[in-house]
């Protein structure tokens, strides 16, 4: 669903840009909170999910190359905004899709440049706020199991894609450059996105339920899953008619128990491997066909004005490095190049957040207690 440069004129777009740039500082605050808050560590939870949520952009990245067959003659592809947002916030779940949309527009001419707000407007902030509302509402009525999680996203996945459809058609009807019927453009646009939206669900619940399996304590979206520790009486404990035995002195009192911090290393290294595995080889047998906005855009005629990708020149323009001719090798190695890059940039990003929440929650106010930086 990447909207190009032409589809949508200056004024609406520079308004998208608006609203794009507001709700990324807004994220950018959120995500603080949800670094340094992350797993039962506090800060040192956050050491480990920084990292983390570069590799889900960088993930995300890798799965959008996967174009699947939705019907005739059109394609879809993940989106990633409910992914994210289930499994490291909703902020920071605005902030990885957008460094997705960033490194594919700069990079790959995917998505135009002028056009970007648009974009992150549509499928970072809409596909996120939906589906965490959702899965949030559904995860409080469901029972407290870790299938419910899986349940969850699916649904929350499955809206999340009509609901960016109808977000584009919105913004199409203030600024569409081509005189098209805004009602044939709603129903084209949503009627694909829906059986679109049944591959990301598909794909999401998979990944959120893989996650689940073995590490519930990096899923942001199941907190509050597992029980809390509990204090049990010893059955060799005195009945209650027989006098207590005389008291011992009292000793220090032991520091309260902690759970034990486990290593997300193996998690990191499989992710990593999956998303390096999906863009370097699986992209080359994905689905050549055009995606449903692409296939809308041609059909209804609202491509008529679009112009040519500013960074069309680019070497890894359309996910291919320029000057290799075999298709399969130059496919691969921008693939593995795109999410070598997006992990990089979104690691940074979030680690750079982590290290700001930490270094201000330091620093003692004017009465002499921590301060805390929002």
């Amino acid at each position: 669903m990447h909207v190009p440069d032409g589809f949508i004129n200056a004024p609406v777009s520079v308004a998208a840009g608006a609203v794009a740039t507001a709700a990324v500082a807004v994220s950018l605050r959120g995500a603080r909170r949800e670094l340094a808050g992350a797993g039962a560590g506090g800060a040192a939870g956050a050491e480990r999910t920084a990292p983390l949520a570069g590799l889900v952009a960088a993930f995300i990245f890798a799965v959008q190359m996967l174009n699947f067959p939705v019907a005739a003659g059109t394609s879809g592809h993940l989106l990633g905004g409910a992914l994210a947002a289930i499994l490291v916030g909703p902020y920071t779940g605005v902030l990885c899709v957008s460094v997705v949309l960033l490194m594919q527009g700069v990079l790959f001419a995917d998505g135009g440049l002028t056009a970007l707000g648009v974009n992150i407007t549509d499928m970072a902030i809409v596909t996120t706020v939906v589906a965490y509302g959702l899965f949030r509402g559904l995860v409080k009525v469901l029972p407290r199991r870790r299938r419910s999680i899986t349940v969850a996203s699916f649904v929350a996945a499955l809206v999340s894609v009509p609901a960016a459809a109808v977000a584009f058609t919105a913004m199409y009807a203030l600024g569409g450059t081509a005189d098209v019927p805004i009602g044939k453009v709603f129903t084209a646009m949503v009627g694909v996105h829906v059986l679109i939206g049944i591959g990301e669900a598909a794909i999401t619940a998979l990944t959120v339920g893989a996650v689940i399996a073995v590490r519930p304590d990096l899923v942001y979206g199941a907190r509050g899953l597992a029980k809390p520790l509990e204090l049990r009486t010893s059955p060799l404990a005195a009945p209650a008619d027989e006098p207590a035995p005389a008291a011992a002195p009292a000793a220090p009192a032991a520091p309260a128990p902690t759970a034990p911090r486990r290593s997300t290393r193996r998690v990191w290294l499989a992710g990593l491997a999956a998303a390096l595995v999906c863009a370097g080889g699986i992209s080359y047998y994905a689905s050549a066909s055009p995606d449903g906005l692409e296939k809308v855009a041609h059909d209804q005629g609202i491509d008529a004005k679009t112009r040519d990708h500013a960074a069309k020149d680019s070497p890894l323009a359309d996910y291919s490095v320029k000057d290799i001719t075999d298709a399969r090798l130059a496919g691969g190695l921008a693939g593995v190049i795109g999410v070598g890059a997006t992990l990089a940039v979104g690691t940074g990003v979030f680690v750079v957040l982590r290290r700001r929440r930490n270094d201000g929650a330091g620093q003692p106010d004017a009465g002499g207690r921590p301060s805390e930086s929002v």
